[in-house]
């Protein structure tokens, strides 16, 4: 299925990371909803550096220091604390429905308890090994012909197979009002194409721990040795055919450079081997007369390859690309080695989570909106939607204000502006129309199947959209999960009920912490809607240039601006943050803090604000909310996979920079000309 891939978020979008931030019991904490005095714990803070020094290292170093990251993770912080929470009350739930013996037959509670029960049910699957992918297996053995390689292509990416390349529906860039079929690059399974191009050491190294994983897996399917190490290698091969096909990260953020809308027969004409028409059959899409080829080199590739490539060869690709997609939903030893190299070699974690942790959230991912239904029921009252919602409108309310008086932009402008923010549509918590999930048939028999029953479920739904009007009632996220996004092809913002708790949010701390907590995050998801994509899309979401010439190369300077701030930062030895990669969310910061500072003096309304029990002002707290957002530890293995697939940075990184840029910081902490938090150069966009 082809995800919305300007769906901008607040933290990691990262498919890998979503099953690892489950519950972890234990260790030290930020401050939580039951702590009673709602302020700010002055353990968190390293009185040994001065706040103008590293403002971030102030604030957070002493949690920092006092939380290493638990074998389970690869990072440990605020985000994950906060899923720490929402796990576990998932697994009640879940637990509950699971015990519910007389849960009506295809109700929502029966689907979660079976899903998960399922998933539990290590005995059996165990015993089942290999067995519950027979009928897979069988058929990509069974390829004869390029016809074969499309339809059984076609059919295990219907189950999630990652095959080739990626289909789906998407809302026409040119036309917000309809939804089109795509088609994009893929078939790979190391996370991004420069991991197959790119020729110094660590690459290298990489690449060949992938080979030997890929042995590794290939022999636990019964494999003798030699044959697994040459099929491993066919797949190097031919996945590395793909990634030097494809775009890099950076080019895909541009929207122009991945809308080729044509006609069938010019897509047809486009790749002559690969028969739209069959594979739109075997996938299960409507027929079409119109698609957008997001990457048309990568096709005429693909389409070469479909031919040069032996067919024994192919099935090789089918088959690894089908275990590994499996790997964990099988026995344990396809489990574990599947946690060595996905888990441990590319993220650091030095454990992999306790089953139930990893069913719950494979139930979220799969199941997501009948989950959902009882978690808000339980967890998330309407009034903490209101109080939610009252916020939001703060902060639009702080961008009318600044658009209105914004130095560099033109009236033109300012007007085109103003116009697409008041077209926002503000999701708050859960949907107001519930997926019907009726259709979709769970039970307690392998795990693996409800897996790919739920994915066909959610391919023909995706797909059954092709041809009609765009549903803007539609979420992109579950409740319980902590994160928020922008979606500027609907221009929307969403705050799924899970991110709207502590340390983000809680209606017994001051405003102080709250604007700089959830404020900065609203704001944040805010100015998504006007960073170096967001601002590409007009009010109803189509991609169309509303700017004048003259202030959009001033806003171009000044995205510029804070891209080569971030271009400064080292990783790690001979990696820096990639600052064209990380623009829009760095933007997003940049603008989500100044909008949340504006609201919060406003919110003031000119009344001095009293100190705390710990001396500090209401400035002074407001910043210290803000970086309590970001006190993440990670592992270097996961920094460095982050830095070179991910357009977020690292989250140490994140509050030096933007608060850096804002001389609002200077006055209450008594920061001057010098300090390393009063930049000589500042970049400002609002």
């Amino acid at each position: 299925m082809a995800a919305r891939r300007f769906s901008a978020t607040l933290i990691l979008a990262m498919a890998i990371l979503a099953s690892l931030l489950v519950a972890f019991t234990g260790g030290q904490r930020l401050l939580a909803a039951d702590d009673a005095s709602h302020g700010y714990d002055v353990a968190n803070l390293d009185r040994t550096c001065k706040p103008c020094d590293d403002f971030y290292q102030f604030a957070v170093g002493g949690w920092l220091k006092a939380n290493p990251i638990p074998p389970e993770y690869p990072m440990w912080g605020s985000f994950v604390t906060l899923a720490d929470k929402n796990e576990q009350a998932l697994h009640g739930i879940l637990e509950a429905a699971a015990a519910n013996a007389s849960a009506a037959a295809s109700s929502n509670e029966q689907k979660i308890g079976d899903f998960f029960a399922s998933c539990m049910d290590t005995k059996e699957i165990d015993a089942q090994g290999l067995k519950p992918i027979g009928a897979e297996l069988a058929a990509i053995e069974a390829i004869r012909d390029t016809t074969g390689v499309i339809d059984i292509g076609a059919k295990l990416q219907s189950k999630g197979v990652g095959v080739l390349f990626n289909f789906g529906s998407d809302q026409d860039f040119r036309d917000s009002s309809k939804v089109i079929g795509e088609a994009s690059q893929g078939g790979l399974s190391l996370p991004d194409r420069d991991y197959y191009t790119r020729d110094e050491e660590e690459s290298k190294k990489l690449r060949h721990q992938f080979v030997e994983h890929v042995t590794k897996m290939l022999v636990l399917a019964g494999d003798s040795q030699d044959k697994a190490a040459a099929a491993a290698n066919t797949v190097l091969s031919i996945e590395t055919s793909l990634a030097e096909a494809s775009m890099t990260n950076v080019e895909r953020r541009d929207p122009e450079k991945i809308y080729h809308k044509m006609s069938v027969a010019d897509a047809q004409a486009l790749t002559p081997h690969l028969s739209w028409d069959g594979y739109f059959q075997a996938v299960g899409s409507p027929k079409l007369t119109e698609i957008n080829i997001g990457q048309p080199d990568f096709f005429k590739a693909l389409d070469a390859m479909l031919t040069g490539v032996p067919f024994a060869d192919w099935k090789t690709y089918y088959r690894w690309q089908l275990i590994n997609h499996a790997a964990a939903l099988l026995s344990d030893p396809f489990v574990q080695e599947n946690f060595a190299f996905n888990g441990h070699i590319l993220t650091g974690a030095k454990e992999i989570h306790p089953r139930w942790k990893r069913c719950s959230s494979a139930t979220d991912q799969q199941l997501g909106e009948a989950l959902g239904q009882i978690y808000v029921q339980k967890y998330f009252p309407p009034e903490a939607k209101a109080r939610a919602l009252e916020l939001v409108h703060n902060l639009l309310a702080a961008l009318r204000d600044d658009l209105q008086t914004l130095p560099w932009m033109s009236p033109t402008t300012r007007k085109a502006a103003i116009e697409k923010l008041e077209a926002f549509t503000i999701k708050i918590g859960y949907p107001d129309t519930w997926r019907a999930y009726s259709a979709l048939k769970i039970d307690r028999g392998p795990y693996v199947r409800n897996v790919f029953r739920a994915t066909e479920f959610e391919n023909a739904r995706d797909l059954a959209k092709i041809g009609k009007p765009v549903d803007r009632a539609e979420w992109g996220m579950t409740p319980p999960t902590v994160d928020a996004y922008n979606n500027p092809q609907l221009n929307e913002i969403v705050f799924p009920a899970g991110i709207l708790q502590p340390p983000f949010y809680d209606p017994k701390r001051d405003d102080a912490y709250n604007y700089g907590g959830i404020g900065a995050v609203i704001g944040h998801e805010i100015t998504h809607g006007f960073d170096d994509q967001g601002a590409q899309f007009d009010p109803r979401g189509n991609l169309k240039n509303w700017w004048t010439p003259e202030d959009l190369k001033s806003f171009q300077g000044r995205g510029e601006c804070v891209a080569k701030q971030f271009d400064g930062y080292e990783v790690e030895k001979g990696l820096h943050e990639n600052g064209k990669l990380v623009e829009g969310e760095s933007i997003a910061d940049l603008g989500g803090l100044t909008l949340a500072y504006a609201a919060f003096q406003k919110s003031l309304h000119g009344k001095a604000g009293e100190k705390d029990a710990n001396g500090f002002t209401p400035e002074q707290r407001f910043f210290l909310g803000y970086a309590e957002n970001w006190a993440v530890n990670v592992r270097p293995e996961l920094a460095r996979l982050q830095t070179n697939t991910n357009p977020h940075p690292l989250p140490k990184f994140r509050p030096k920079v933007t608060i850096s840029n804002m001389a609002e910081l200077a006055k209450p902490y008594g920061c001057k000309k010098g300090d390393a938090m009063v930049r000589a150069q500042v970049c400002k966009i609002w």
